[in-house]
């Protein structure tokens, strides 16, 4: 591993750290590289990974030089860094992570790796003079390092219960810190999200003397699912699209898709970018998103992947296979010691014909036999056995059916996607 590298991994050691001081000194000693390109930030609870999928490949197919920045990585940590839709190469990620590490040296302390990694995603894309970079916040919003930008416009997606030891412990509370990331002069569109979520999003638009655009307000959708697919027929206030059909798997991605095609809209009709329809249907038709309901073929079965790591994506989860299979399937699950454990498995069980518990390769993750214990309490009808190797897991759950279901955590996605791959 370069010095380069190992300073950029040896800083996880530090923990998850709220607060923009430190990354306003990084990119201040970078001379400010998030200056040089204009920003969209998408903040939320589920979806936005998906959003801002959706959003960069929009804008790309308008022919605008895009940047993408997203977390976390499934395997390699240069895919969290994307310039029109290319995941950059080792050699631009080793020069960037380079030049914060020395930009780091001139602070009074060292930033988190989140911090740094932005501050790479940043310094990339002025080197690659990038147009419009599309920034998808890590936690929360306000005091995450991705609000060191001026957005010229903000997605927010689904707002649910995830992280309320650093968010707080209800929707209102959550969506607050969500709305941080609106400032004065963006254009915002807020997904299809309870009233309570809403009314906290509309109250900080109104402080900053911005404009709300409910995605779901003034459209209508015909929306059908076919092998797992959503088909629309969708009118917005903007424009009318037949036959939609939605590249990403879930009936979850038509709020989604909204969301990115009500965006792309308002950034053409404000004169930010130019962007035709045609455009706008490549947005949520061509776009790859891996990880996320992504079906593979292993050994002769059928493997789906998501990385619902909440109860919320997990429900999405079940919802996807009560609609699309109808029956229950065998499911490989890993998840993390911070996350809602009982939650994520008490949503993903009437859909489980039988839990794997597993490991993914982090000191985060919780363990199998603890899963196993904790599902026993939960979903009793449901058996459950600990297998520690993930891959050893999709063996043992092959031999109860196919397709097997992997969920739980997007660093298992990442572990077992390598393989498969």
């Amino acid at each position: 591993m370069t010095p380069a590298r190992s300073y950029l991994f040896s800083l996880e050691q530090i923990g998850i750290k709220l607060g923009l001081d430190q990354i306003r000194a990084l990119v201040a000693a970078l001379d400010h590289p998030e200056r040089t390109f204009a920003s969209i930030v998408v903040a939320g609870t589920n979806g936005k990974g998906s959003v801002t999928a959706m959003i960069e490949r929009g804008l790309r197919a308008a022919g605008i030089r895009t940047g993408r920045y997203t977390s976390p990585h499934l395997t390699d940590i240069e895919e969290r860094f994307a310039i029109d839709g290319e995941t950059i190469p080792a050699d631009v990620f080793e020069r960037a992570a380079g030049r914060i590490r020395q930009a780091g040296a001139r602070l009074a302390s060292p930033p988190s790796f989140f911090e740094a990694t932005t501050a790479v995603a940043l310094d990339v894309f002025r080197e690659a003079g990038v147009g419009i970079a599309v920034l998808e916040v890590g936690l929360g919003g306000r005091l995450d390092a991705t609000n060191v930008v001026d957005p010229v416009a903000v997605a927010i997606t689904a707002v649910d219960l995830d992280h309320q030891q650093y968010l707080g412990d209800t929707r209102p509370l959550i969506a607050r810190e969500k709305a941080g990331v609106i400032k004065p002069g963006s254009i915002v569109v807020l997904g299809p999200n309870p009233p309570d979520v809403a009314e906290v999003i509309d109250d900080a638009c109104t402080t900053a003397g911005v404009a709300l655009t409910r995605a779901d307000e003034g459209s209508a959708i015909e929306a059908r699912l076919v092998d797992g697919r959503a088909h629309l027929t969708l009118t917005t206030p903007s424009g009318h699209y037949d036959d939609l059909v939605l590249a990403l798997r879930g009936r979850h991605q038509i709020g989604n898709a909204l969301t990115a095609i009500r965006l792309l809209e308002a950034l053409s009709a404000a004169g930010v970018a130019t962007i035709p329809a045609a455009a706008v249907r490549a947005g949520v038709e061509d776009v790859v998103w891996p990880g996320r309901l992504e079906l593979m073929r292993w050994q002769g079965i059928e493997v789906l992947i998501d990385g619902a790591h909440n109860p919320a994506g997990a429900r999405a989860l079940a919802s996807y296979l009560h609609e699309t299979i109808g029956t229950k399937r065998p499911m490989v699950v890993g998840m993390m010691r911070d996350k809602q454990t009982d939650a994520i498995i008490g949503a993903l069980a009437p859909a489980a014909s039988v839990f794997v518990f597993t490991s993914p390769n982090t000191p985060r993750a919780a363990a199998p036999d603890d899963l196993v214990a904790l599902a026993a309490s939960i979903a009793p009808d449901v058996p459950a056995i600990a297998v520690n190797d993930p891959i050893a897991a999709l063996e043992r759950a092959r031999t109860s059916g196919s397709p097997v279901v992997v969920a739980g955590s997007l660093y298992l996605a990442g572990e077992i996607r390598a393989v498969l791959s």
